[in-house]
């Protein structure tokens, strides 16, 4: 196993014990806000082997199948998993309505299922310039709500850091459908490409 692929695997390690912290937040007692401090730096680390993987698959030209599926499956299964947490926490879902994890959940199943037919069919199906921004937003979301949880007003106002929370909301929104949407049509425009060459 090459160093990218150990990288993806440490990351889904990471999101383990990501998840297991924030099982044990409470919202109504004060006393666990604690919790997301050591949350949001095994966070930020699981988010920097995200970063370096594929930058060293690439560099180096060692990107494997086993690092095209698995690399983006974990992916998803950190961003998914901390929104669902986050909607049944009352301090985060009025920003983070069920509804819009909704469409941001089953646009990360329908790209997945694409590109499992894709690459079943020996096509390559590499990340868009739209993808890459919907992944550097949320994941810059996730690291402000675990840092909105963990540091209130520790470097500005309350009020500043919940206005800056619903922008990223919903700016995380835009750029997933629009992502989405490219994938579909770049799917699309390659089928009539095919059928016109047959």
């Amino acid at each position: 196993m090459n160093l990218p692929n150990k990288l993806t695997v440490l990351r889904f390690l990471i999101a383990i014990v990501y998840f297991i912290i924030l099982s044990f937040y409470d919202k109504a007692e004060a006393a666990t806000a604690w919790l997301m401090r050591p949350a949001l730096l095994l966070f930020i680390i699981a988010a920097l082997t995200d970063f370096f993987d594929g930058y060293l698959a690439r560099r180096y030209q060692t990107v494997t199948k086993f690092g095209r599926i698995s690399d983006p499956l974990i992916d998803k299964i950190i961003i998914c998993g901390s929104f669902i947490f986050f909607t049944g926490w009352n301090n985060l879902n009025y920003f983070l309505p069920p509804w819009i994890v909704v469409v941001i959940v089953a646009r990360e199943f329908m790209v997945s299922g694409l590109r499992g037919l894709m690459e079943s069919q020996g096509i390559p199906f590499a990340s868009t310039i739209w993808g890459k921004q919907k992944m550097l937003c949320q994941t810059i979301m996730i690291i402000w709500s675990l840092f909105y949880l963990g540091y209130p007003g520790l470097i500005i106002p309350v009020v500043w850091s919940t206005v800056i929370l619903q922008t990223l909301v919903w700016v995380t929104l835009v750029l997933t459908v629009l992502s989405g949407l490219v994938y579909f049509l770049q799917v699309g425009i390659w089928k009539e490409i095919n059928r016109n060459l047959s």
